[in-house]
């Protein structure tokens, strides 16, 4: 593996804590980036931005504010777990785009994430973020499964 970053994908989520201790287990100690990509308005706030006077741009404003301060708690984490981690924070939809825009600019050696393990139709109707990043980073994507999935399942 390179001398890039490992670029670590932090949502706060307990996926999330658990990609930072596998990664620190399986790429040792090395450079990270924590990074969390908020979305540039979320559900309730689309619905707010479309009404008069509204101003999207402080939505995005207050969503990246929000990202960096989830993305400097993981840095923390992962400063824990013996990495040498910076928080950094962004804005995008889809949320894959964002994570893979990051490492290339980084040049990451590796991406790192924590999935949620969805199966089936429901990975169908929400989607997988790791599967998307896997398929479009065209670097090496570590994807950790929560607790006590089965193998093949």
């Amino acid at each position: 593996m390179d001398d890039g970053p490992i670029l670590i994908c932090y949502d706060g989520s307990e996926n999330a804590q658990r990609g930072i201790a596998a990664a620190s287990a399986l790429l040792g100690p090395r450079r990270a980036v924590v990074l969390d990509i908020g979305p540039p308005l979320t559900a309730a706030e689309s619905y707010a931005a479309i009404s008069p006077g509204a101003v999207g741009a402080e939505f995005e404003e207050f969503n990246t504010a929000d990202a960096l301060t989830r993305a400097t708690e993981g840095a923390e984490r992962a400063r824990e777990a013996g990495f040498t981690a910076t928080a950094r924070a962004g804005i995008s939809a889809p949320t894959w785009e964002g994570i893979v825009d990051v490492a290339d600019e980084l040049d990451a050696a590796a991406i790192v994430l924590g999935s949620r393990g969805l199966k089936g139709g429901r990975e169908l109707l929400e989607g997988s973020l790791s599967h998307q990043v896997a398929q479009h980073a065209g670097r090496p994507v570590l994807i950790v499964p929560p607790p006590n999935t089965p193998p093949g399942r």
